[in-house]
């Protein structure tokens, strides 16, 4: 029987920037992939919104979500298979971390600020639905304001300047 080896993995994975409005989909899309190839998250974090060096399927910005994992060796082809088969992922990379040490995997979990995120963005429709009527109100006084403007009388201020004669002798 052959010995099963588990490795601890990195997994840089890149969404187009209109996950941006429902990040906790995107983070589950993530986590979901790896659950089905039994890994075991070990660290995971909303790492940026990006400009990206070329296009992506038209995309100009992309937002990278960053995990490392417990996973057997043999289990990361499904988990590469997931994502170029994934229509929401733009890309993924998994990768072995025998170059990041425990402390710096520990350090980059990122859950707890990728929640509170996920808070913020879900609480920002709520309050900024009330900004399109104030909008609206501003603009009908704008067009009231501008309508009353066009129906004054144009006035004119003629200016009187002097022009030098053509004729005019210099000393």
């Amino acid at each position: 029987m052959s010995k099963i080896r588990i490795n601890i993995y990195e997994g840089l994975f890149l969404f187009p920037a209109s996950v941006a409005t429902d990040l906790e989909a995107a983070a589950d899309h993530v986590k979901e992939l790896l659950a089905r190839a039994d890994a075991e998250i070990i660290s995971f974090a909303k790492w940026e919104e990006r400009r990206l060096a070329y296009d992506i399927q038209g995309n100009k910005r992309g937002i990278y979500f960053l995990t490392y994992f417990k996973a057997a060796a043999d289990k990361i082809a499904n988990i590469e298979q997931g994502c170029n088969l994934s229509e929401r992922l733009l890309r993924g990379m998994v990768t072995r971390a025998d170059h990041v040490t425990q402390e710096q995997i520990e350090e980059s979990d990122g859950q707890a600020q990728l929640a509170d995120e996920i808070k913020l963005r879900s609480e920002a429709p709520a309050t900024t639905s009330s900004a399109p009527a104030a909008t609206t109100e501003q603009a009908e006084e704008s067009i009231a304001t501008m309508e009353t403007v066009v129906d004054q009388e144009p006035v004119i201020h003629a200016v009187e300047t002097e022009m030098p004669s053509e004729n005019t002798e210099t000393s």
